[in-house]
């Protein structure tokens, strides 16, 4: 066969007519090497291929194997995240359940007090009807004017050592609503304060007041604003606590008057 784009050295020419000897000589010689190129060529035809096939496999099984990995990390991770959503809810619904508790204390306090405040000035009220009447007549009126002018004194020592406990309270609460302030200074302040109401004598006529105070302590949880400059608006059960107080002493100075108006001038001489 002749290839008309090769030159004529490649080309295979015919024997010639006069049947030379070394015509076919040749012809083999160039059909060896080209049966060995081809057989080379097929060669690593094959062996490219099966190399690319055992690449191929060989990705996609380590493919395989990181998805796996993969899957497997993300449904722990997806777990545990569940599992931590699940204790957060839980531990939220503990403090929205304390913290509804506290507030429920707080209003059925609130208006325990409220109701013995309306009774204390129901009191009052009957107390200021009754001095009128008596204050109409010539010597009542002169008798509760003694009573009442001894009495002033001890409510007015009484009303400033109210005052004293109102200021010690409020620093007190501005130290409870201060995140900066350790916890062991308010409860430093806290013991002070009930030894301060329990060696003041002006103080003694209120029977209840350690638990009173107590009671601050432990329910009084009300603090304004982060940016707020005023401590006196920090504090809900404590001023409650203290209009309390502060109509008692009222109250007792008035009762003190009556008795002694009703036991006669020896009876009001103070104590």
């Amino acid at each position: 066969m002749n290839n008309l784009n090769d030159p004529p050295r490649w080309n295979i020419a015919p024997e010639p007519r006069g049947g030379a000897a070394d015509g076919g000589k040749w012809n083999y010689a160039l059909l060896v090497p080209m049966l060995g190129l081809a057989a080379f060529r097929w060669i690593w035809t094959r062996e490219s291929q099966r190399q690319i096939y055992n690449m191929k496999t060989r990705h996609d099984q380590d493919v395989a194997i990181v998805t796996h990995d993969l899957e497997l990390k993300y449904r722990d991770a997806l777990r545990e995240s569940q599992r931590l959503a699940a204790q957060l809810e839980l531990a939220l619904e503990k403090e929205r359940q304390r913290v509804q508790g506290y507030r429920k204390a707080l209003a059925s306090q609130s208006q325990q007090l409220m109701e013995e405040r309306k009774h204390l000035e129901a009191q009052r009220q009957e107390l200021e009807r009754e001095k009128a009447r008596e204050v109409e007549t010539g010597v009542a009126a002169e008798l509760l004017r003694q009573a009442l002018a001894q009495e002033e004194e001890r409510g007015r020592r009484a009303q400033a050592a109210l005052r004293e406990l109102e200021e010690l309270l409020v620093e007190r609460q501005g130290a409870f609503c201060n995140l900066l302030r350790p916890r062991e200074h308010r409860y430093e302040m806290e013991r002070n304060l009930l030894l301060h109401a329990a060696r003041r004598p002006e103080l003694q006529e209120l029977p209840e007041l350690e638990g009173d105070l107590r009671d601050i302590f432990k329910n009084d949880r009300h603090c304004a604003d982060r940016l707020n400059l005023d401590k006196r608006k920090n504090g809900s059960l404590m001023w409650l606590y203290l209009r309390y107080w502060q109509l008692q002493v009222t109250l007792q100075k008035h009762q003190r008057a009556e008795r002694a108006l009703k036991g006669g001038p020896d009876a009001a001489q103070p104590k």
